[in-house]
């Protein structure tokens, strides 16, 4: 628990870095760009993209705190740039949720395959899984249950996919040298 302070303590002091700030208004920007011109629409609820490298990017170099704070500013802009119908508020909660969560098991940890499937697997249950599941059914008045089965075979596909594309990121950012002395 003591480890898990300090890493939301260690994020926070990351906020007056301005180095921090800059890449993180950057990697907004990249993800906003990634997730409207390299998405494609497969259904009305499901879209298939590669805008969470920008957000699993930022919260593995600079923290939970700062992930989070990337993630629902993000979602916001996106909301503002092109919303697609009403804003609810229990997305940009997953917008947050989902980096904090990369943020805790990936900020300032070896970075290796397996740790990045598991925050991966870890975001897909509980944020896109359990939570979409009950935003969906708050939203649209259906059972929870309902949309679970597409969500979860969804998740099933995209986890080890964007685990892989993820992990050759950080490889390709690592041998670089871009972010050596942070990864």
């Amino acid at each position: 628990m003591k480890q898990m302070k300090k890493q939301f303590v260690d994020s926070y002091k990351e906020l007056k870095n301005l180095n921090t700030l800059v890449m993180t208004a950057l990697l907004i920007a990249i993800g906003i760009i990634l997730g409207e011109l390299f998405s494609i629409q497969v259904t009305d609820t499901m879209k298939i993209g590669v805008s969470f490298v920008a957000t699993q990017l930022t919260a593995t170099l600079f923290g939970p705190v700062v992930g989070g704070i990337m993630g629902g500013v993000t979602d916001i802009l996106k909301f503002i740039m092109k919303p697609t119908g009403a804003f609810f508020w229990g997305w940009t909660f997953n917008a947050i949720l989902g980096p904090v969560i990369y943020g805790i098991m990936l900020y300032k940890k070896k970075l290796t395959l397996a740790r990045i499937l598991m925050s991966k697997a870890i975001v897909a249950i509980v944020v896109n899984m359990c939570f979409g599941c009950l935003w969906s059914s708050m939203l649209y008045g259906k059972a929870f249950w309902v949309p679970m089965s597409t969500k979860a075979i969804q998740q099933v596909i995209q986890v080890p996919i964007q685990s892989i594309i993820f992990w050759m990121v950080v490889k390709a950012l690592q041998k670089a040298k871009v972010f050596q002395q942070i990864l």
